[in-house]
């Protein structure tokens, strides 16, 4: 069988019609990883909609275990590159855990994950909830209204568990985001205590994407902050309630990025351009005329291979729309966003605000100067090869130049504080200041001694 594929991918070299023309591939033989969430999609769409052969690559894509598999697998080049979550580079390359210089030359999406609850938790929270004037649960809810809930498990000598799916997952620091803006404390780390659980007020603890809702519906845990199928899959099975989205948490946040070594960068620097153009035109064919395309990424993604979801609940989010409680459907056309919005841009800002929150919660023990957080934005995101790949689409006529930031100096403009829930503004030039701004967390000059914080 290796054989077999080999011959193929040989024959799709020197046969296969190639866009990238004067593109010398060093690596066309690809293998890349993916966890099951509707946010691989663009490395789908590549596959199946012939962008990757247009670019001369024979790929193979295949679902791994876990995100610790994914990255292992990475480091190890056992898979080329894969669909990662934006924490890991970073991590990785300032050697939190795993320590291998991982980088990223493209984002994948924008928004995409949700904040599940249990039925039982929902129901003793439902009847203090504001409503609108329709008479709708009023979004979004803020975690506050979960404190009562909290000192009732506390008061019947019950631990409050939820899941996220990785120490340095988005879903890790959304979940404590919104936790902490409810003024509820989700827990710090140390370096002699990583389970983040030092003064927790909810107790947070990792389990794969696909596992949450069974999770849930065992009563290990409570809640949890998880990427699309599993919220949906919550609803659909009648066992927990989405209660906010991360797009209500911080409009039009950065979730994952595609990564590679910095060797595998170096090693193969037309390869990587060739990924980088495939992906770009997979997330210009997903968000293209105001979604058109989004019924057809629905029915690949709920092919087995892929996320393996019915079509019916990947599509109750992908299509525009967010169901909350049973029949509470709501219009959220941007909950999934693939290109629009500069989505595809590998942002230093967005490595930077990773790093406030690995800072806040201690997995980064010592403060460091806001130079720091630029260096290491740059070391690890890398829009010099994306708008490489960029200009190549442009000037072959597969892109337009206006979709583009050709002037960025790679960081956005600072977030306003009305597009974030604790109406705390976000600006990656100055992370210090804005790690000060934050009510709870570490604070300049503090860190995690034992169980109490210093400094």
């Amino acid at each position: 069988m290796k054989t077999l594929i080999m011959a193929l991918a040989a024959s799709t070299a020197l046969t296969g019609p190639t866009l990238a023309g004067t593109l010398e591939l060093e690596k066309d033989v690809l293998t890349f990883g993916f966890i099951k969430l509707t946010d691989m999609a663009p490395l789908a769409v590549a596959y199946e909609q012939g962008f990757f052969d247009d670019e001369g690559l024979f790929v193979t894509l295949e679902a791994q275990a876990n995100w610790k598999v994914l990255l292992d697998g990475v480091i190890s080049g056992t898979l080329d590159g894969a669909h990662m979550l934006a924490g890991q580079p970073l991590a990785a390359t300032i050697g939190y855990g795993t320590e291998a210089h991982i980088v990223t030359p493209f984002s994948m999406d924008l928004n995409g994950n949700g904040i599940t609850l249990s039925n039982e938790v929902w129901e003793m929270m439902k009847p203090n909830l504001p409503t609108d004037a329709d008479g709708n649960i009023a979004h979004p809810i803020s975690a506050s209204y979960l404190k009562p809930v909290i000192e009732d498990f506390n008061a019947k000598g019950k631990p409050f568990n939820m899941g996220m799916v990785f120490p340095v997952s988005t879903h890790n620091y959304e979940l404590r985001y919104w936790l902490a803006a409810g003024g509820i404390n989700p827990g710090y780390y140390s370096p002699e205590n990583v389970t983040g659980q030092i003064g927790a007020e909810a107790f947070l603890s990792v389990t794969p994407p696909p596992q949450m809702p069974a999770t849930l519906e065992a009563g290990t845990i409570s809640g949890y902050c998880v990427g699309e199928p599993w919220n949906q899959q919550a609803v659909f099975k009648g066992i927990g309630v989405p209660v906010i989205t991360d797009y209500e948490l911080w409009k039009n946040n950065p979730e994952k990025v595609f990564g590679i070594t910095a060797e595998f960068a170096e090693e193969n620097p037309n390869t990587t351009l060739a990924v980088v153009k495939a992906l770009i035109r997979a997330a210009q064919w997903l968000d293209e005329s105001e979604n058109a395309n989004r019924p057809e990424a629905v029915e690949i993604l709920s092919r087995p291979e892929y996320v393996g979801a019915d079509y019916e609940v990947i599509a109750n989010s992908m299509t525009g729309t967010f169901e909350y409680e049973k029949s509470d459907k709501r219009d959220v056309p941007d909950f999934n966003v693939f290109f629009r919005y500069n989505a595809t841009y590998p942002f230093y800002s967005d490595a930077v605000w990773y790093l406030t929150q690995m800072r806040r919660w201690g997995q980064i023990a010592e403060p460091k100067p806001d130079s720091w957080y630029d260096e290491v934005a740059r070391s690890v995101y890398k829009p010099e090869i994306y708008l490489e790949a960029a200009k190549m689409l442009v000037d072959e006529g597969l892109a337009s130049p206006g979709d583009f930031p050709w002037d960025s100096d790679g960081y956005k403009a600072p977030t306003p504080a009305e597009d974030i829930i604790d109406g705390i503004p976000f600006d990656g030039k100055t992370p210090n200041a804005y790690i000060d701004s934050l009510p709870i967390g570490l604070k300049s000059g503090q860190t995690v001694v034992g169980s109490a914080i210093q400094g």
